[in-house]
């Protein structure tokens, strides 16, 4: 399978929803992180990233104009001691609690299932790297839009290639109903030397009316230093 240019899936799609790209840099000195949100709706749109102790949180840009917070206000980004954990929702915390607890990402995820949003049933989507660089995804789906069965997908990265990353996002199309993404996750291209540089491809990327904010880290592999970037549509 060959690699894929993210610059041009970002062009074809214009709602991909949310996204996470976790890789290595093309020199293999740093792992890679990406989290992106898109938004159709005045309420998803209404937001911004900010970073944290730990990580970044979602907020409301215009507090007044917030009406339902539930699923779209979370902790995208957490470091759990050397692990930082990247999710599309509250599940975040269930994977950091799960290895603070002993647990693997797959025992803490295993508790949950898609968003109970339907008819879209927006899938859950998760990212844990290691200390070492390796890394995992996964996505918790209905079955096609049928609320009444979940499925369950793992993918793990024992030992990422250097300028390689894999994208993952919410849906397939930008239909109604959203359909959820389909396969594995896509295997593509990092060639940007720095965070800067990745941030500003994905930032002028992504549909220019749907996209939300988009969170960047480069980890260097042998401090645990990150070079972190924020973009967010409203400033």
């Amino acid at each position: 399978m060959n690699r894929q240019n993210l610059t041009t899936l970002l062009q074809n799609h214009p709602y991909p929803g949310r996204g996470i790209v976790l890789g290595r840099s093309a020199d293999n000195q740093k792992a890679v992180i990406a989290y992106f949100i898109m938004g159709r709706s005045e309420n998803s749109r209404n937001r911004i990233f900010e970073q944290t102790e730990d990580g970044i949180r979602t907020k409301a840009f215009d507090e007044s104009k917030m009406t339902d917070p539930s699923l779209i206000i979370y902790h995208p980004v957490r470091k759990v001691e050397h692990t930082i954990v990247v999710t599309n929702g509250d599940q975040t915390d269930t994977i950091r609690d799960g290895l603070l607890a002993g647990k693997s990402y797959l025992e803490a995820l295993r508790t949950r299932c898609y968003e109970p949003d339907g008819p879209n049933y927006t899938p859950r989507i998760s990212g844990v790297l290691n200390q070492d660089g390796s890394f995992c995804l996964s996505i918790l789906k209905s079955a096609d839009g049928d609320p009444s069965c979940n499925h369950r997908y793992f993918y793990e990265y024992d030992t990422p290639l250097s300028g390689e990353g894999r994208f993952i996002h919410t849906y397939q199309e930008n239909l109604d109903p959203l359909p959820s993404f389909e396969g594995e996750p896509r295997r593509i291209s990092i060639d940007a030397p720095n965070a800067q540089t990745f941030a500003a491809q994905i930032w002028e990327n992504l549909n220019a009316e749907n996209k939300v904010s988009l969170y960047v880290s480069y980890v260097d592999l042998a401090t645990g230093k990150q070079d972190t970037v924020i973009y967010n549509k409203h400033s």
